[in-house]
């Protein structure tokens, strides 16, 4: 049965909602955080295990230093403070797919604290407070076997693939975000879409929501208008695409406000999202810190990162996002809305790349946003799924630019090599599609054509040149489309005596 709704409008005028973003990463070292076992994403059950992941008696953690050096580029991008001496802690609790019974994380005392990361909604710029980044290990996966829901509630059985287990995980915590009013589920799919953006600038994550390697969890609570005291949050566990982070937040808020109109109390509990409806369902009470039993992990010394490592890490941060933004906008001339659509079509590496292999931005702008984003669309694919690569793209425009192909013939090359017949220029060949540039085979053209349509002829002779357009249109007929239009106006014009 479904949780009742207040409309979001109505919601938005009687609250204000409080948010919180909790996201977790994996990051894409070669072995996982404390042993040696490969983290490659869809390996058989159970084969990337050893004694340490699987927390077997005798065996000890050692710090992956590829993974601190990840979380500490993480957090400099997003401008937190890298402290001088910190530990892991021991959080004790006991699911199956966490073999130890307890999970290697960090407590009061994590790597990175006090950053922000700017986000732009609808032409205004929010900051979001950055609480805290620390390190810890992912858990592995349980996978519950029948019933209609791929939860354990109703399943036959159950069963566990530690491969996952010790995997490196970043956690990013935000601070309270408010102020946002409506825009409250933009704000958290904007926050999420920059910091995937972000993180996968950094190189150490390819932050792969479907598979698991970025995944949020959304904190909402609701005050009435004008009260100085927060509402009680919800914790909406393990979103997993940025649609749903939306979708989470605003069901949360609509949920919450017909919850606390009908007289009733929030509680304060973990739910969960589900993608088919856009809803949530509770999932079990919110724990609080003590109930972990934190405590210092007695096997890892601490961790103390020097200042010169620290700004030896700063100094390898590639161009982030937000400045690369600013810096194509101002050399290829864009409109912050023509920007917003480029970045929002996944085409701002495609068409950069396209640049780099010679191209000029506007034709490879084009390319890319009309044809090659009509054609995805068709298909049902990511733009970068397509299979055409940017030198491709860039080698097609630089034919046109030479004058062996025109825009239509263009279109003809883009098919041949989406349909794997080979590099732009394997396809005109094997085609026949580059344009006619022999003079004397296009004059010959021009005079059959002229012949063939005397009536039409007669008139430009007489002065009606507009009618040279259906003559110009009989050229490109009689070549396929592979004249050059431009050069066969100026010959019947010659040739009728209307230059």
């Amino acid at each position: 049965m479904s949780a009742a709704l207040m409309p979001y409008e109505e919601a938005l005028a009687k609250y204000e909602p409080v948010l919180g973003v909790e996201t977790h990463i994996e990051l894409g070292t070669a072995s996982k955080m404390f042993c040696g076992c490969p983290t490659t994403f869809g390996a058989p059950p159970n084969t990337q295990v050893c004694p340490v992941c699987l927390g077997l008696p005798g065996s000890l953690p050692v710090a992956n230093k590829a993974a601190i050096e990840g979380i500490i580029k993480i957090g400099l991008a997003l401008n937190c403070t890298i402290v001088e001496w910190c530990r892991f802690a021991r959080k004790n609790y006991f699911y199956p797919d966490m073999p130890k019974n307890f999970q290697i994380s960090q407590y009061d005392e994590p790597l990175c604290v006090d950053g922000h990361l700017d986000v732009e909604v609808d032409g205004e710029t929010y900051r979001i407070g950055i609480e805290r980044v620390h390190m810890e290990e992912d858990t592995g996966k349980s996978l519950h076997v029948g019933g209609a829901t791929g939860r354990i509630h109703g399943a036959d059985y159950s069963l566990v693939d530690y491969n996952r287990a010790g995997i490196p995980l970043v956690e990013i915590v935000t601070k309270p975000i408010t102020g946002t009013g409506d825009k409250a589920p933009l704000v958290a799919r904007a926050y999420a879409t920059e910091l995937r953006e972000l993180v996968r600038a950094l190189g150490v994550s390819d932050v792969r929501m479907e598979e698991g390697s970025m995944r949020c969890d959304i904190n909402v609570s609701l005050a009435p208008r004008g009260s100085a005291e927060w509402g009680t949050r919800t914790e909406t566990k393990n979103v997993n695409s940025l649609r749903s982070v939306e979708r989470a937040v605003r069901h949360e808020i609509e949920r919450q406000a017909a919850v606390l109109e009908s007289g009733g109390t929030v509680v304060q509990e973990t739910r969960h999202f589900h993608e088919d409806t856009g809803t949530t369902t509770s999932g079990r009470s919110k724990e609080e810190a003590q109930d972990y039993r934190y405590f210092p992990e007695p096997d890892l010394v601490p961790i103390a990162p020097s200042r010169e490592w620290v700004e030896e890490l700063r100094a390898s941060l590639p161009e982030l996002p937000a400045a690369r933004r600013r810096r194509v906008q101002a050399e290829w001339g864009l409109t912050d809305l023509e920007l917003r659509d480029v970045v929002n079509a996944g085409a701002l590496d495609l068409i950069e790349d396209t640049v780099k292999a010679g191209c000029a931005p506007a034709p490879a702008r084009k390319w890319w946003m009309n044809e090659l984003s009509r054609r995805a669309a068709e298909q049902g694919v990511e733009l970068s799924d397509l299979p055409i690569t940017p030198r491709q793209v860039a080698r097609i425009q630089a034919l046109i630019d030479e004058g062996s192909l025109n825009d239509k013939l263009a279109r003809q090359v883009f098919e041949g090599v989406l349909a794997g017949e080979g590099d732009p220029d394997q396809v005109v060949a094997a085609r026949g599609l580059k344009i006619v540039s022999d003079e004397g085979e296009l004059s010959a053209i021009v005079d059959q054509v002229i012949a063939d349509n005397a009536e039409v002829a007669e008139k430009v002779r007489s002065g009606k040149v507009a009618a040279a357009g259906a003559l110009v249109g009989a050229v490109m007929k009689a070549t396929r489309g592979q004249a050059d239009a431009a050069r066969a106006r100026e010959l019947i014009l010659e040739k009728l005596g209307a230059s």
